[in-house]
């Protein structure tokens, strides 16, 4: 007699790995919007009561404005002359060389300026804080200061967001000058392209609207990026291990957010702001 039985009608259990996972992720990202919620409040409170640690905002500025400045110019260097050059060549290519100005600004003013700080924000000045604020929980500084009574949101995170969007601001404008001077440089000296035509099309195919949008990205993707470090360096476990773990985790998830972030500027956008051309 047979004694195989049959697995036909079996159903497949869901695998625990994958379920725990994507709860984790649910949970990662309920926690991260309450915390975003909290320290919200807690920025409206500091201004609307006039009790702001300038001290310790303006030393963040200063540490980030150091930590970037430099790394954000040499890489906007060579992005603004690899840009210069690919749309050059192609103008050309079409006969409208002429037009590689406005080409250019769209890219740099909409796109490349805002995300290059992003990304050095985030890469740089978010790990930093995030080591930072993860140090001093491991150290128990945070359990001490909410012992004693002290708002540590207000203390601590609302002075590293207000650095971090006043830096990435002025960041972005400072990128935006030599990304269009190094575009402009490879159009009228390796391209031996007009300047007056460059800039004219420039000026003609821009906005201040468009300026406008490129701080507002700015300062939207350090606000996320300061987030991000925040929550995660807040929240760090299991040690020195859980702060690496932490700056490594920060990185990603910053620069995730801030694509889709730009993602949805981007569309958005030209919805309510007629522009002279698209990003």
């Amino acid at each position: 007699m047979s004694t195989e039985v049959g697995t036909t009608g079996d159903a497949t259990p869901a695998s625990p790995a994958k379920t725990n996972m994507f709860s984790n992720l649910l949970s990662e990202i309920g926690l991260l919007f309450t915390f975003t919620v909290r320290v919200c409040v807690a920025a409206f409170t500091t201004l609307r009561h006039k009790r702001l640690a300038w001290r310790e905002a303006l030393d963040q500025m200063w540490f980030l404005a150091h930590v970037t400045s430099v790394a954000s110019a040499l890489v906007m260097i060579p992005l603004g002359v690899g840009v210069a050059l690919q749309i050059g060549s192609l103008a050309d290519q079409i006969g409208a060389g002429s037009y590689s100005g406005a080409v250019v600004a769209f890219l740099i003013i909409g796109q490349a300026g805002p995300l290059v700080c992003a990304l050095i924000i985030a890469g740089v000045g978010g790990s930093a804080i995030c080591a930072d604020l993860g140090a001093r929980t491991i150290r128990e500084e945070i359990d001490a200061l909410e012992v004693l009574g002290l708002p540590v949101l207000e203390r601590l995170v609302v002075p590293r967001m207000i650095a971090i969007a006043v830096v990435c601001l002025l960041l972005n404008s400072i990128v935006l000058v030599i990304g269009l001077g190094a575009s402009l440089f490879v159009h009228v000296l390796i391209l031996d392209g007009n300047a007056q035509s460059f800039l004219r099309n420039l000026v003609q195919f821009s906005q201040p609207s468009d300026f406008a949008v490129s701080g507002i990205k700015a300062v939207a993707f350090a606000l996320i990026s300061g987030i991000v470090a925040c929550y995660k360096g807040l929240t760090v476990k299991r040690g020195a291990q859980g702060v690496g773990d932490a700056v490594n985790e920060t990185v990603v998830l910053s620069f995730v957010l801030v694509f889709v972030a730009n993602l949805a500027i981007t569309q958005f956008y030209p919805l309510f702001v007629s522009v002279k051309g698209a990003y």
